[in-house]
């Protein structure tokens, strides 16, 4: 069977092919493969910088080819270095011979080819590579979809801010809050959450074997090997990575600061599942109605329905993320003594595991964008629920030292239908300034929101 959108294993490649295009070159087993050239250069070049009287300094040609190989790198590169491992069986290596096959025309490179991989461990092109995957992909596809959420909620926050919406603490009803204030809340949890994947450092070392520098003291054991892999790792690039210099590692990098991004990531991830199921349960409760689009169905069978199946998908595919990324951050930072390979199978999934990820994020972008607010639903309610004003006659009450003010509130609301009526003879009946009977007569469930209107606005 021949290998498309429809016969793909996996949905990310098959159903959701199109929405993941911007991380297809970044996560793929290309865009590693386009990684690990990217160490590999960068190291050789480098090298030839270093002193050496072995490796003289490449001619500013021969650093344009080399930068070349890595800017103009395609999938028929990636080919050719996959027909290679064919014979190594082994994948860095098969990009090592790829690199000195395109020497093969240029004396100056060729004569120099050993400095290719030169006293590098697999792990220290591997390592590197997979930090720079994840830096490409957390600045090209996490976090601008993040943003994207982000700034589509904190507009309808702000456009909805004074709007009153009956709270449902429990599932019952509960102190009236505002449209805007419930989803303020969820974009001042997001966008700490933002921060916290933004902030984590992407970690690398090129230090050998065992983290050592073995070989490379055994080469030159004069040359300052841990401040050339430190200069190398944190240089800006192309010339450098631009990560962060691990200095301490057994043959891998411990991994902790991928734990730390997959668990920030996943934290974020609950944020939104969580908002997901409210905004689901708030378009079942008729406050939010969607907008229809031309020929679309929601049910075979039932012609009235409009679903929300949008922050349904993105509420499945967050899941599916954060099963992943937890398993991800609790496995990778074990290694067996000084490294086993139970990690490198595990880190090829971590394209699909932020794939699910971006999926759920721009699928909650297409269902924030057809929602409709039904105001009319939401003054229903809250015409409906008088018995909310509870909370702020008693707490008036109490002000004023009436005795058992609670329990008062609790005999004529618990468990019964309250009208308006009930609670304004209660209220005329206290033994209260005239004033604050006043005040609290004129009262509705709607107008009692606090501070919820400027708080939302300050999101």
């Amino acid at each position: 069977m021949a290998l498309s959108t429809i016969s793909a294993l996996s949905p990310l490649d098959g159903r959701y092919a199109g929405r993941l295009a911007p991380l297809r070159p970044l996560m793929s087993e290309q865009g590693y493969m386009h990684k690990r050239v990217q160490v590999e250069v960068c190291w050789f070049i480098a090298l030839s910088d270093a002193g050496f009287a072995e490796f003289k300094p490449l001619s500013p040609g021969a650093r344009t080819y080399l930068l070349g190989l890595v800017k103009n790198f395609s999938e028929a590169d990636a080919a050719a270095i996959k027909d290679i491992e064919k014979t190594t069986n082994h994948d860095v290596k098969a990009v090592e011979y790829w690199i000195k096959s395109k020497f093969e025309a240029r004396p100056e490179l060729r004569a120099a080819s050993e400095f290719v991989h030169f006293a590098c461990t697999s792990e220290d092109i591997n390592n590197t590579s997979h930090a720079l995957q994840l830096k490409g992909a957390r600045e090209q596809v996490l976090l601008p979809g993040l943003d994207a959420v982000i700034a589509r909620m904190r507009d309808m926050a702000h456009a909805h801010a004074a709007i009153p919406m009956l709270s449902r603490t429990h599932g019952q009803t509960a102190s009236p809050t505002t449209v805007g204030k419930e989803i303020a809340n969820v974009v001042v949890r997001l966008a700490g959450a933002r921060e916290r994947i933004a902030g984590v450092k992407l970690m690398a070392k090129m230090n050998g074997a065992v983290g050592n520098y073995n070989a490379h003291l055994a080469a030159w054991p004069d040359f300052d090997w841990e401040t050339f892999a430190r200069k190398v790792v944190e240089s800006s690039e192309p010339l450098g990575l631009g990560l962060t210099f691990q200095p301490y590692s057994i043959q891998i990098e411990p991994h902790d600061y991928m734990a730390e991004l997959f668990d920030a990531i996943a934290r974020a991830n609950t944020i939104l599942v969580d908002f997901s199921r409210d905004v689901w349960g708030y378009v079942s409760l008729g406050y939010f109605k969607q907008r229809l689009r031309e020929g679309e169905i929601g049910s075979s069978t039932m012609p009235h329905k409009v679903n929300p199946i949008d922050f349904e998908n993105a509420e499945g595919n967050l899941g599916l993320a954060n099963a992943l990324l937890r398993h991800l951050s609790e496995k990778l930072p074990i290694s067996r003594w000084q490294r086993d390979l139970t990690d490198s199978t595990v880190l090829r999934n971590m394209g699909v595991a932020l794939g699910y990820a971006a999926l759920a994020y721009h699928s909650l972008g297409v269902g924030l964008g057809k929602l409709e607010l039904n105001e009319e639903a939401l003054r229903e309610d809250l015409d409906a629920s008088w018995e909310v004003l509870a909370e702020p006659i008693q707490t008036v009450m109490r002000r004023f030292g009436v005795q058992g003010a609670y329990e008062k509130l609790k005999e004529v609301t618990r468990g019964k239908t309250v009208a308006a009526a009930d609670l304004h003879a209660l209220i005329r009946s206290l033994e209260i300034p005239q004033a604050e009977k006043d005040r609290l007569l004129a009262m509705t469930p709607a107008s009692y929101i606090g501070k919820a209107a400027e708080l939302a606005k300050r999101a």
